[in-house]
This record gives C-alpha cells, structure tokens and sequence, in this order.
C-alpha cells in the first residue's frame, strides 16, 4: 500500500519563473546592504584603486577576504600582476565623495589618491589612513566567473582606524553608520 502524497506532490504544477536578467539582478542587489570599500594596489605604473561592495569575509584561520574584480577595470592588470591589495573600509559621511572619486569618472589614478592621506602596510598597497579598517592582503587564489576575477586574499596586515561611524550603500544610495 502506498503512503498518501504530499501537499507538494499534489499541488498543480506552476509556470516556470522567467530567467534572471542583467537588469533584474542589479535591481535585487541594489536591495543588499554593503559597506562601500576603496580597494587598492599596486602596479608598474604607480598605485590603483577602485570602490568596491564586493568584499566579503571567508574564514579566519588563516584571516581570509575574498574580493570581486571586475576583469575591464583598469586596476585588475595591477592586481594581477602584483598579487597585492588593501581592502579600506570607508568611515561616515565624509567619504562619500571620495567614494565616488574612486568609482570612476574622468579622474586619474593620481587625482583619486590626492583625495586623501595614504600609508602602507605590509605589503606595500596603498592603506587609506582615515579608514574604519584596513585590510592589506596578498591574493592567494582566482576564479573567473563571468565578467569579473573572484580574488581570495590572505590578510597580512590590518589596522584599525578610530572611527565611530560606517558607510554603507543600499538602495544605491549611501547610508552612514553611527
């Protein structure tokens, strides 16, 4: 004798979901709250950056961060090359334009940097001096998924900064922290 079925297994079957699109996944991810980052390296030309979400924690032994690169950006061939980069959280408000310095536009390497007071670290990538948190890293591993390098980078440096507040986009928009 066979057991009755499911509620599952009975419901009528429904249509298939429409398939994901370009638009509808940058729609999605816009609702995603993500503190704003300034990553930076180096490279034969000099020092790179861009401002980056795509930061995440992986493990923490050994202290590991993985960092999505977009392959068109004009920072990837520096990453690549010299395997080094500096994950810097942004800190409030004030940061906010040299977040957007750093997101493009017509500005050069030269003109983001001269936006701010920078260190380094361990392995010599720019270490923004005012940010939340520091991560200076040595990228371990690469995967390529689509359009971007996914980068995993063991932490060989860390210095906090004393800021009291955050900044985070969400809704493409930022938002602080406090």
């Amino acid at each position: 004798m066979n057991p009755p079925a499911s509620p599952a297994a009975t419901a009528a079957p429904t249509t298939a979901p429409e398939a994901v699109n370009r638009d509808s996944y940058r729609a999605g991810m816009s609702r995603l709250p993500a503190a704003v980052n300034i990553v930076t390296s180096l490279g034969e030309e000099g020092r790179y950056g861009f401002t980056a979400s795509a930061v995440c924690s992986v493990t923490d032994s050994p202290p590991t961060l993985l960092v999505c690169v977009n392959r068109s950006n004009q920072s990837h061939p520096a990453i690549a090359s010299s395997r080094v980069l500096c994950v810097n959280t942004l800190a409030g408000p004030h940061h906010e334009e040299l977040s957007m310095s750093f997101a493009g536009g017509v500005k050069t390497m030269d003109e983001r940097f001269a936006g701010a007071g920078w260190t380094t670290l361990v392995t010599g990538a720019p270490v923004l001096s005012e940010a939340a948190v520091a991560f200076d890293c040595r990228v371990t591993q690469v995967a390529s998924i689509g359009t971007h390098d996914v980068m995993f980078c063991e932490v060989l440096g860390l210095r906090e900064g004393d800021a009291s507040e955050g900044l985070v986009y969400f809704g493409r928009r930022f938002h602080h922290l406090t």
